[in-house]
């Protein structure tokens, strides 16, 4: 008999089982009490245990609370991230933006460290976490890392005994940032163990016993809280606008009509909570029903979590527009709402990006507006803002539309007419004008719900069956990517805006100065700054015979912006002939391109694409899904709206336009 092979032996009717079938259920029941899996009586069962590390959790749950409260406390956020399909992309845009510049405490990038070196390459990290389910991202940040000089040894000890706990060896990789007022650590670990199987590990351990392992670990380098450090922390947060630890313990205290008396034997406590009740009384989260006893707020702690964020926003703002030398009023913050997205377009200079929930990956923009007011904004995940955004730059950032477009009312329309089916046959009989190129996009977009959502099916036969709810699913698709990308962010022109005023091409404030609608300027912050660039700009403009005066009106030449467009188009192109050694041909409407796409250029006017042919080259306008394209043969149609792209040399290949 092979190892592969299992042979039951069948035992006698109505026979209990043996002795040592005894012994062996009882090991196993052993086993599930020794990794703290045994529920309580009457108790459900909740899974927290299940997986590596259940027994350390119960090990350090059961432990003496006076002593965990004299260790000292460390903050730890974890997450479980799902690498399939785009997950590995996004992890690789991730780890680059741990390792950005300003983060050490000389302001240098971010250095990738592991067990055993303090330089590990990101690229092969990520490269061996291919094909792997999922991956852990862990933020240790230790109350008193500011005593720390190094960090490396804490996280590579915590990392030890994290492999003791839940008994494999772990692939990982840290990451140190300095660059808040709290040092922390970023800890990458695959989702494999030392086996190559999944690696799982047991909830309650990622809730709570990493935590208490970390403490253990900060007590021992700098010693256990002394009563005095700890009477001092509460003292401060007596006064704090976030939810404290006094908050929590508030909220133990109430009683069965939900109120809350300070009475204690203990002096020092009594004192503390009654002055944490004043604070929160003046703050509108309590109310004295009778002498001595207060009334709390139902969503008193979710209220002050979201004033603590809004300071730590605003702390934030202040550092970043400080740093940059701008002077800016406080009370012209604005912090758009999270959840959602500015209630109105937004369009300013980029001060800085950052990560607004460093371990779910939303990032966020400070934009310090035409409107003469400075918005922090959430842009989203990493993955569905990869543009870059360099600080200085100019953009547009207009909240994302969740109603249904005109192609999907398109769709439902044609289906029902027919039966709740679609596809381009149909399309094409039911709108004789229509194209099937046009068709085909309504297609991409029935694709991309479907992967998405589920929102609609797709038969065998490549017909789609529309429910009569389509633009209500639609709908529920647009908001599920509004959660990941809750704003379009189009940047206007990479050139700062002082550089702007002497340049000699088309720049955003000539796209300004000729337009019907330009944006409304506040003669405050970043508006008056873009009044005064106006100003200097035209003087530049009427030295360069573009513009002039007429009876105390200003009067532009019709073709302004294309002269001096076609003016860096030309310079640009000159160079790259001399780089390219091959002359430059000009792209003119109607005709067709084809050849190698080799790199895109960045001009004042917008990002333009590089396409080699044999013998010459020439420079078409960029559109973003060409990045992934790069060294691939295209071909297309200028047009007056854009062109239509298609991808690699076969005639009937994907089009992109």
């Amino acid at each position: 008999m092979t190892d592969d092979e299992f042979r039951p032996k069948l035992g006698k009717i109505g026979s209990r089982g043996s002795k040592a079938g005894k012994r062996f259920a009882g090991q196993v029941r052993a086993a599930i009490n020794r990794a703290g899996g045994r529920p309580q009586r009457g108790g459900r069962f909740t899974g927290s245990r299940v997986g590596r590390g259940g027994a350390a959790a119960a090990l350090l749950k059961s432990r003496d609370r006076y002593a965990a409260f004299r260790q000292r406390r460390v903050m730890v956020k974890a997450r479980v991230v799902k690498l399939a399909g785009k997950g590995v992309d996004g992890a690789r845009a991730h780890l680059r933006y741990l390792q950005r510049d300003g983060v050490t405490r000389e302001g240098e990038p971010g250095g990738l460290y592991g067990a055993d070196s303090d330089h590990v390459d990101g690229k092969a990290f990520i490269d061996r976490a291919d094909g792997d389910r999922h991956q852990f991202r862990f933020i240790v940040a230790p109350e008193d890392g500011i005593e720390y000089d190094d960090l490396k040894p804490f996280a590579r000890r915590l990392m030890a005994q994290m492999e003791e706990d839940l008994g494999t060896k772990l692939d990982w990789a840290a990451v140190d940032h300095f660059n808040t007022g709290h040092p922390h650590t970023h800890i990458i670990v695959r989702g494999k163990d030392d086996c190559g199987d999944n690696l799982v590990i047991a909830r309650e351990y990622i809730a709570s016993g990493l935590r208490e392992r970390a403490a253990e670990l900060v007590s021992l380098d700098l010693g256990p809280r002394t009563d005095r450090e700890i009477e001092q922390r509460l003292c401060q947060e007596m006064e704090q606008e976030r939810f404290t630890s006094i908050d929590r313990q508030l909220l133990r205290m109430r009683d069965a009509d939900s109120l809350v008396s300070p009475a204690s034997g203990d002096a020092f406590r009594q004192t503390l909570h009654q002055g944490r009740l004043r604070k929160l009384e003046r703050l509108g989260l309590v109310e004295e029903a009778r002498s001595g006893h207060w009334h709390l707020d139902n969503d008193l702690e979710a209220t002050l979590r979201r004033i603590g964020e809004r300071g730590d926003i605003i702390k934030t703002m202040h550092r970043e527009l400080t740093g940059k030398g701008l002077a800016r009023n406080a009370a012209d913050y604005v912090v758009d709402d999270r959840s959602g997205a500015p209630a109105q377009p937004v369009v300013g200079r980029v001060i800085a990006r950052g990560l607004a929930d460093e371990i779910n990956d939303r990032h966020y923009l400070i934009v310090d507006a035409v409107d003469g007011r400075t918005h922090y904004i959430d842009i989203g995940k990493a993955e569905a803002t990869t543009e870059a955004m360099p600080d200085g730059c100019i953009v547009r950032v207009t909240p994302r539309n969740t109603e249904p477009r005109q192609g999907d009312r398109t769709v439902a329309e044609i289906a029902a007419a027919h039966g709740g089916r679609y596809n381009i046959d149909i399309h094409l009989r039911d709108d004789p004008s229509a194209t099937e190129r046009f068709a085909e996009t309504h297609v991409r977009r029935l694709e991309a719900i479907r992967r998405a959502t589920g929102g609609v099916e797709r038969e065998p036969d490549g017909t789609w069956a529309i429910a009569p709810d389509h633009l209500d699913r639609v709908s529920d698709y647009e908001r599920h990517r509004a959660r990941a990308q809750p704003v379009v962010v189009d940047r206007l022109s990479s050139m700062p805006l002082e550089k702007q005023v002497g340049f000699d091409g088309a720049t955003w404030i000539d796209q300004e100065l000729v337009s019907d609608t330009p944006e409304i300027l506040r003669n405050a912050g970043f508006g008056r700054e873009v009044l005064e660039a106006q100003a200097r700009r035209r003087q530049w403009l009427i030295a360069q015979g573009l513009i002039h005066e007429e009876q105390d009106r200003i009067v532009y030449r019709a073709n302004m912006v294309s002269i001096l467009r076609h003016r860096e188009l030309t310079r640009v192109a000159g160079q790259l002939s001399d780089e390219l050694d091959l002359p430059y041909t000009e792209a003119q409407t109607g005709n067709r391109l084809q050849g190698t796409l080799r790199r895109s250029v960045e001009l004042a006017g917008g990002k333009y694409a590089v396409i080699q042919k044999s013998r010459e080259f020439t420079l078409v306008p960029w559109r973003p899904m060409l990045d992934r394209h790069i060294g691939k043969e295209v071909s297309g149609t200028v047009q007056r709206e854009g062109i239509s792209w298609t991808i690699g040399r076969q005639r009937s290949g994907p089009s992109v336009s």
